[in-house]
Formats: structure tokens, C-alpha cells, sequence
């Protein structure tokens, strides 16, 4: 029966087991300053500088199914951005944005009251004058570091990033560092 891990990725966490950078590979947290579970590979990737669920797989067939484009997975995620975001970049997000490498899909997206969570270390940076903004921001895709480029697109830069949903599985209470293994069928 394959296993499945979710764990809760901290901040500036390498989402890998190596640091294949040697320069930095002694100073920098990856995957096995947290997880001691033989043969489990990342079913996708979360950035460093990003937050929250990292599904784990032993299974070849459940990491494709998780990770692949094409199986289109909901993958949703709790953004604060720097500004009070608009009505017409709500709009932009939900329609597809321009980027780069082309047009995302549209995603869900919805203003939110700040989420509960635990503390980022370090502290996202505050300035009185300027406010930030909460989203739940829903996408089917997964371009590099997409939902940061779409909302930097949109006129509103990513602070903090969390992700707390893919496909049916959710953070719910893990805490950074913390994991929890399901066998799946």
C-alpha cells in the first residue's frame, strides 16, 4: 500500500533531502533536517521561500498523479501581498494573467481576513504606511513560482505564501516541521 506523507514545510526550508549547492549546503534546512522516512520523494515542488503542505510519496505512480500538469490538481494557497488589493486585480487572477512563459489558467481567488497561523521567522517585513492584503488563491497548474509572478503581475508582490490544499488533502493543524503519514489505496 503506498504511503503518503503531508508534511508542513517551514520557511526557507529546501524542499529536497540534499543540498546539492555545496556552498551553502551546510547552512541551509532541507527535507532531511525534518523527515527521517525511507524512500519518500517530494510529489511536487514548494519554493524556499514559500510555506506549508509538501506531499511525500514512496509511489512512482501516486507522485505522478499528484504532480503531473496534465492531471490538473487544485493546489490552494493563502497569500498576503504587499498593498490593498482591488476589485480589478481580483479580476485579473480569476481570468488568467500574462506572463512570460504565457497565460496561466484562471484561478479562484477570494479576499480574505488574515488566517490563523503560526509566526514566520523571520517576521514579514511591516511598514505602517503601506497595508497588506490576504487572499485564498486557487490554481491547476504549476508554473515556476506562478502565483508569486501572478501576483506581482496583477500590481500587488507576494510577502508571504502558504500553501494549504492539494487536491484532497490539507494542512489542517500540522505545524511547521510536522508531519503526518497516511496509506493510501
Amino acid at each position: 500500500m503506498p504511503k503518503l506523507v503531508l508534511f508542513n514545510k517551514p520557511y526557507n526550508v529546501l524542499c529536497q533531502f540534499t543540498d546539492r549547492d555545496e556552498a551553502h549546503a551546510s547552512t541551509r534546512e532541507n527535507l532531511s533536517d525534518y523527515l527521517s522516512i525511507d524512500k519518500v520523494y517530494p510529489a511536487g515542488r514548494l519554493d524556499r521561500d514559500s510555506e506549508g503542505l509538501l506531499l511525500l510519496t514512496d509511489s512512482g505512480t501516486l507522485q505522478h498523479q499528484i504532480a503531473h500538469p496534465k492531471h490538473s490538481k487544485e493546489k490552494s494557497y493563502w497569500v498576503q501581498v504587499d498593498g490593498a488589493i482591488d476589485e480589478q486585480a481580483i479580476t485579473q487572477l480569476r481570468k488568467g494573467i500574462k506572463l512570460k512563459d504565457g497565460l496561466t489558467r484562471p484561478a479562484k481567488v477570494r479576499k480574505i481576513s488574515q488566517p490563523e497561523l503560526w509566526p514566520r521567522i523571520p517576521a514579514v517585513r511591516f511598514r505602517k504606511e503601506i497595508p497588506t492584503s490576504w487572499l485564498e488563491l486557487t490554481i491547476s497548474e504549476g508554473k515556476n513560482r506562478q502565483v508569486r509572478r501572478m501576483t506581482a503581475a496583477a500590481g500587488f508582490p507576494t510577502l508571504r505564501l502558504i500553501r494549504h490544499r492539494i487536491g484532497q488533502w490539507r494542512l489542517g493543524e500540522l505545524q511547521p516541521g510536522e508531519h503526518l503519514v497516511l496509506n493510501v489505496s
